[in-house]
């Protein structure tokens, strides 16, 4: 008679993924403190492949040409909401699994719900919650324009007990609601730990993919703004949706991180209201609508989010320090960009910011992460330092270099004509690419050399002797 194995621990990084035979405070492999987890293996642990497979394979897979592959056999889904599907280039993919991450508020298990209303026609739909009772998804789907009535609701938490309901109603998508709250009987530690997202995670992938289901995964984020688990989660799945926002704003952005099927340029961009996401066809209008025009410190970027072009209002405000060392807080933009900015301002104009506190705010709860958007900054911080408004139909749009020289962006005829469409008759550029980026009849462009005669020109403008 076979031995069974004896179970063991071992310590997994929820980092890396380095495995260790003894506990260390820090990673050996990575170098990341606290994140080394204890996992059982071995043992009396099931290893199927997966969650409803009731008889072996017969016979192994048959090597085809590329060429006699074809994709017409599995079509798109279109959800029904077309922010998503502008993300997901199209709509799910069958036996896809997808993961969406973020903060608790977001509106993820809102999206979620409104989905399944999409998705009505195309055939059944399994939402499994291991959050909430079915009575509270029912109070939480009330709130929506439309329920999905015909939505399956399964509230469990053990993954073996999702294959009796998949099996009989063999639906198109299976959500689960999340995936750090469900857990296997193939390890033996806490639901959430590494081993149970990582085991739970494979188990349902394997499953949608041999039966053609459309897997969609709710996943928490860390602190951080990671995805938690294991950073194998993210290299199992097909794509990875980020929705981010502040619960604090209307504004909510759905970012791809990873898309096998498509582009993860692309951005959906959606309101929460009191009836769930409604997605916003003109995101610029909607940034911009509390914009108030003669206040110093305010400039207007044009930047490009995927294939669709957005307006956005950078906000600065410089204030005297008041003891010790200055102070600099941004909330929208990358530190080390408005780290550089106030380096190159000091060094290539007559602005003096180093004894001044420094705060950045963009308006909306947006993130700007392109460089595109560093001119329109540079002069919102001199705008702000030298009290001096910039005029109500001027925007910017640039990169600035360590030496304080500006240059060229991607897409600028993409964002002189959204900045020409809003009204905008006037947008600095660097110097050189006006031969590129012609703006129309009614609109100029003003090519700057570097933030020096950047602000040379804001100071111009004031007195009226700017072109």
């Amino acid at each position: 008679m076979a031995r069974m194995a004896r179970s063991r621990s071992i310590y997994a990084c929820s980092k890396c993924g380095a495995q260790q035979a003894q506990w260390h405070g820090r990673c050996p492999e990575c170098g990341a403190w606290s994140t080394l987890a204890e996992e059982v293996v071995g043992g009396n642990a099931n290893t199927g492949a997966n969650l409803l497979q009731v008889e072996k394979r017969t016979g192994a897979a048959k090597v085809r040409p590329l060429r006699d592959i074809t994709t017409d056999a599995t079509p798109r889904i279109p959800t029904g909401i077309p922010e998503l599907d502008r993300v997901l280039g199209g709509g799910l993919v069958p036996a896809s699994v997808v993961l969406i991450g973020g903060e608790p508020g977001v509106g993820k298990s809102t999206l979620a719900l409104q989905l399944a209303v999409g998705l009505e026609h195309q055939g059944p739909f399994l939402y499994v919650t291991g959050e909430e009772s079915p009575e509270q998804v029912r109070l939480r789907a009330q709130r929506l324009p439309r329920i999905p009535e015909a939505m399956l609701v399964l509230a469990e938490t053990r993954v073996e007990e999702i294959a009796g309901p998949w099996r009989e109603r063999d639906p198109k998508v299976v959500l689960v609601d999340s995936i750090q709250t469900v857990h296997t009987d193939r390890a033996e530690s806490a639901p959430g730990s590494v081993t149970q997202v990582r085991e739970c995670a494979a188990l349902l992938a394997a499953t949608a993919k041999s039966h053609g289901a459309a897997l969609i995964l709710i996943g928490h984020v860390t602190k951080d703004g990671n995805l938690a688990g294991p950073r194998l989660l993210e290299h199992l799945v097909d794509v990875v949706l980020n929705f981010e926002g502040d619960r604090g704003q209307a504004f909510r952005l759905l970012r791809a991180s990873k898309n096998r099927f498509g582009s993860t340029d692309e951005v959906g961009v959606f309101t929460m209201g009191a009836t769930g996401l409604e997605g916003v066809a003109n995101p610029s209008e909607l940034l911009l609508a509390e914009r108030q025009t003669g206040t110093a410190g305010s400039c207007i970027v044009p930047i490009v989010a995927g294939s669709r072009p957005m307006l956005v209002e950078l906000q600065a405000l410089v204030a005297p320090a008041g003891y010790g060392t200055a102070r600099r807080t941004s909330i929208g933009i990358d530190d080390g960009r408005l780290a550089l900015l106030l380096a190159a301002l000091d060094r290539c104009s007559d602005i003096d910011l180093v004894a001044n506190d420094v705060y950045v705010n963009v308006a909306g709860g947006v993130r700007i992460a392109e460089p595109g958007a560093d001119l329109a900054l540079a002069l919102a911080l001199a705008s702000s330092r030298l009290d001096l408004p910039l005029p109500p139909d001027v925007a910017a749009c640039g990169e600035v270099g360590l030496g304080g020289e500006v240059r060229r962006v991607a897409r600028l005829d993409l964002r002189l004509r959204e900045a020409v469409r809003l009204g905008f008759r006037r947008v600095l550029i660097p110097a050189g690419a006006e031969e590129v980026a012609r703006a129309p009849d009614d609109a100029r462009v003003i090519p700057v050399a570097d933030v020096g005669a950047a602000v040379a020109w804001l100071r111009a403008s004031v007195s009226g002797k700017a072109s």
